[in-house]
């Protein structure tokens, strides 16, 4: 039998209802597991302490048959997503003593469904990074193998679920910063539709590609965080009403679309082995696989780092230690700044504040950004003509399994392992990670994830086929 802190959402709902379990019980068995292994995981940066009007509320909410099967659901919140009264650093000395002035949209709605939130957890800080090394709080370990890094951004959530730390967790995803730690810890990981979930409270990083959403140890699981927290936002300008896109049919038996061509190089002969015997077994299901041709997805990783870190570099402009942020006195006006944003922006971020500042400045924005922006739109018109014959497109989530602390110090081989997510940041679409099994490494073996992209608004489908994989599996 589970302990209680392994417990998936359905299982945890189910055993409350039954009275089988109280909130109170479930609560202290993820708390206490938290603080028992985060020394060890560096998963979160803050355990809060029991909020026992909260656990009293959900426990009477439960009691009188509440519907909401969040309710006294103990959750892991990404330290860039808002809660109010809490701290919120984005994993940055620059917002160390930041502390939440109100709530994000989310986390309002999470509230409205009874659920309760364990801690804020470890991120690259401000979201950039691929391993979470590069939190200005250190870094965060892979409960698989505490040698190796559980993905990034996001790598603090992912951590916590995986290694049970919480039942569930909310993470962001600029560019796979959800899909890619999901894939490395083994868990389910869902990037929604740009606009589907609000982004008010969330401190942005990339405005046009940043989307909150879950990471669990379901596909299920997911399926509830992302309903409970989907929804236009009158105070988000860029989240988008359900009704504008029109439903997509969701197939029994579905076209997935395999871009083969993109297979060829930099995928691990393992990874590659089982995502090819997973595509077989979902064929042996009753489900089609379509070769699909996808040219300029090969510039797509290129164009990301143009659009990302020009981003970047406008929405960290107010953090400059005079009207936000960590501020230091120097010699003028001058010095102020570059003191501040120095000590306060960890290497990786003052890489790319500076990346973005050159592809946007005059002489090079033409050069460089808005040729981005037009692949960009070229890249979306490709995925647009393939779903004409597909339901979905599949690839491996990442070209291998998570990697050793250090191993890719070089920025650019980082980057390289973003090559297949982030074309869902670069058209809008939604996108998902499911755990496709594992492969071998040191004698241990490492979690892979399949990865599949749909049709704007069409997370339905995406629960559908991973439901799929979950059954094949």
């Amino acid at each position: 039998m589970s302990k209680l802190n392994e417990l998936t959402i359905e299982e945890a709902a189910k055993q409350l209802r039954a009275r089988e379990l109280t909130v109170r019980e479930l609560w202290d068995a993820c708390e206490a597991a938290a603080r028992a292994k985060n020394p060890e995981l560096n998963a979160y940066l803050e355990i809060f302490d029991a909020d026992e009007v909260a656990i009293t509320a959900a426990q009477e909410r439960i009691d009188a048959g509440d519907a909401s099967l969040l309710c006294g659901i103990p959750l892991a919140i990404k330290d860039n997503i808002l809660i109010e009264g809490k701290l919120a650093s984005a994993a940055s000395v620059m917002l160390k003593n930041y502390t939440a002035t109100y709530d994000a949209t989310v986390i309002t709605k999470l509230k409205e469904a009874g659920a309760l939130f364990v801690g804020r957890t470890n991120m690259d800080e401000f979201a950039m990074g691929s391993s979470t090394e590069h939190s200005a709080f250190g870094p965060t370990k892979n409960p698989h193998d505490t040698s190796r890094v559980p993905g990034g951004s996001s790598g603090g959530s992912a951590a916590a679920v995986a290694g049970n730390l919480a039942i569930a967790a909310l993470g962001s995803d600029t560019g796979g910063s959800i899909r890619q730690p999901a894939a490395l810890t083994g868990l389910v990981g869902l990037k929604p539709t740009y606009g589907a979930v609000s982004r008010s409270g969330l401190i942005a990083l990339g405005s046009s590609l940043d989307q909150i959403g879950p990471l669990a140890k379901s596909v299920a699981d997911a399926h509830l965080l992302y309903t409970a927290i989907k929804g236009s936002d009158a105070r988000d300008a860029t989240s988008i009403p359900d009704s504008l896109y029109p439903a997509k049919e969701v197939r029994k038996v579905m076209r997935i679309g395999v871009p083969r061509h993109l297979l060829t190089e930099g995928v691990d002969k393992d990874v590659n082995a089982a995502f090819t015997a997973l595509l077989e077994k979902l064929s042996d299901a009753g489900h089609t696989i379509v070769d699909v041709e996808l040219p300029t997805s090969a510039h797509a990783l290129a164009a990301y780092y143009v659009i990302m870190p020009a981003e970047v570099s406008t929405n960290l402009a107010r953090l400059d230690g005079i009207r936000y942020g960590h501020a230091m006195q120097g010699a003028t006006l001058l010095d102020d700044y570059i003191d501040s944003r120095t000590e306060g922006f960890g290497k990786e971020t003052r890489r790319r504040v500076l990346l973005g500042t050159f592809v946007l400045s005059s002489g090079y924005i033409d050069a460089y950004y808005k040729k981005a922006d037009a692949a960009r739109s070229v890249l979306r018109a490709e995925y647009d003509t393939a779903f004409e014959s597909v339901d979905v497109i599949a690839f491996p989530t990442t070209p291998s399994p998570a990697f050793t602390f250090g191993e890719k110090s070089d920025p650019l081989s980082m980057y390289l392992g973003d090559i297949f997510t982030i074309t869902a940041n670069l058209t809008g679409m939604p996108a998902i990670s499911i755990p496709m099994g594992t492969v071998e490494r040191e004698g241990k073996q490492l979690p892979v994830g399949i990865h599949f992209t749909a049709p704007h608004q069409a997370e339905e489908i995406l629960f559908a086929i991973g439901a799929s994989v979950e059954k094949v599996r």
